[in-house]
C-alpha cells in the first residue's frame, strides 16, 4: 500500500533488529532470537546522515545524466526513449530486489536522468522558462513536506495510505486510458483527456494538483520508512533503499509539475 521500494523489504515493515520485551517467549521465538545477528556497531547501521549522503549521491548522478541529455536531446531525440525504457526496467528491478544494490540504484538514477533531461529540453524549447518553474515548485513541495514531517505536523496513517492507494490506482487507470485514446486517434487534443475543460479549467490542471498532493504524501511515506529503518538500527546498506525511494518520488513529482505547467501555459 506504500512506496514499493520499501514495502517489499521486510526490514522496513517489521521490528527489524529490535526485539520487544515479552513476558513469555515461545520456543520458536527463542530460536528466531538466537538466529538473529548480533547488534551491529554504530558505524555499520543505517543513519539519517549516511542515508542523506547516499540520496545526494544518487541525485548528483541524475543531474549529470540530465545535463548530458539536455545538451544532446536535439541531435539525438531517441535518448529520451532509451532513458525512459531503461529507467523503467531498472526501477522494477530495484523494487523487486530484496537487498539493495548501490550499482543498480545509481544506474537507475542515470537512466532517469537521461529521460528527465531530454523531456525537459523539449518542454523548454516549447515553453521558455518552464523547467526553472518546475524545479522551483518541486523543491518547494519537497521542502515544505520535509519540514512538516520533521516537525511532527504530518504523519503517515493507515487510513490516509488506503486513500492514497486508491487514488494512485485510479490515476494509473486514467493515464493508461488516456494514452490509448491518444495513440488510436480517438482524441485530437495534444494532451488527450487532460485537455478537456471543467468550468473553463483544463482537466490536466485539476489532475495535476491532485497528483502533486499524492506525490507529497508519497514523500511522507518515504520519510516515515527511513525513520523506522534508522530507529530499528538496520544495516547501513539499507540507506540505499531509502535513497532509491526518495529519488523515485521526486522524479514523479517533477514530471507531474512540468506537465501541469505546460497545460496551464498551452
Amino acid at each position: 500500500m506504500n512506496n514499493p521500494a520499501f514495502t517489499r523489504n521486510s526490514a522496513f515493515t517489521s521490528a527489524g533488529y529490535a526485539t520487544p520485551a515479552q513476558d513469555t517467549v515461545s520456543p520458536q521465538q527463542l530460536q528466531d532470537i538466537y538466529d538473529r545477528p548480533a547488534t551491529l556497531p554504530d558505524r555499520e547501521v543505517m543513519t539519517f546522515e549516511n542515508t542523506i549522503a547516499k540520496t545526494l549521491g544518487a541525485f548528483a548522478v541524475l543531474l549529470v545524466s540530465a545535463a548530458f541529455a539536455w545538451a544532446t536531446a536535439e541531435q539525438f531525440p531517441a535518448i529520451v526513449l532509451i532513458g525512459g525504457v531503461v529507467g523503467l526496467v531498472l526501477g522494477l528491478v530495484n523494487v523487486f530486489k530484496r537487498e539493495p544494490s548501490p550499482a543498480l540504484i545509481l544506474a537507475y538514477a542515470a537512466a532517469e536522468g537521461l529521460f528527465v533531461g531530454g523531456i525537459s529540453s523539449f518542454f523548454e524549447a516549447q515553453w521558455a522558462g518552464i523547467v526553472a518553474q518546475a524545479v522551483i515548485a518541486t523543491l518547494v513541495v519537497f521542502g515544505v513536506t520535509f519540514a512538516l514531517f520533521a516537525s511532527g505536523k504530518i504523519r503517515a496513517s493507515a487510513r490516509a495510505t488506503k486513500i492514497f492507494l486508491i487514488a494512485v490506482v485510479g490515476y494509473m487507470v486514467f493515464s493508461l486510458v488516456n494514452i490509448v485514446l491518444m495513440v488510436t486517434g480517438a482524441t485530437d487534443n495534444a494532451w488527450g483527456l487532460r485537455g478537456a475543460t471543467i468550468a473553463g479549467i483544463p482537466l490536466g490542471i485539476v489532475l495535476g494538483v491532485l497528483v502533486v498532493l499524492l506525490a507529497a504524501y508519497s514523500l511522507v511515506l518515504d520519510f516515515d520508512f527511513i525513520q523506522k529503518g534508522v530507529q530499528n538500527r538496520l544495516p547501513k546498506k539499507y540507506g540505499w533503499t531509502g535513497a532509491f525511494g526518495i529519488v523515485m518520488t521526486v522524479i514523479w513529482l517533477y514530471l507531474e509539475i512540468l506537465r501541469m505547467l505546460a497545460i496551464a501555459r498551452d
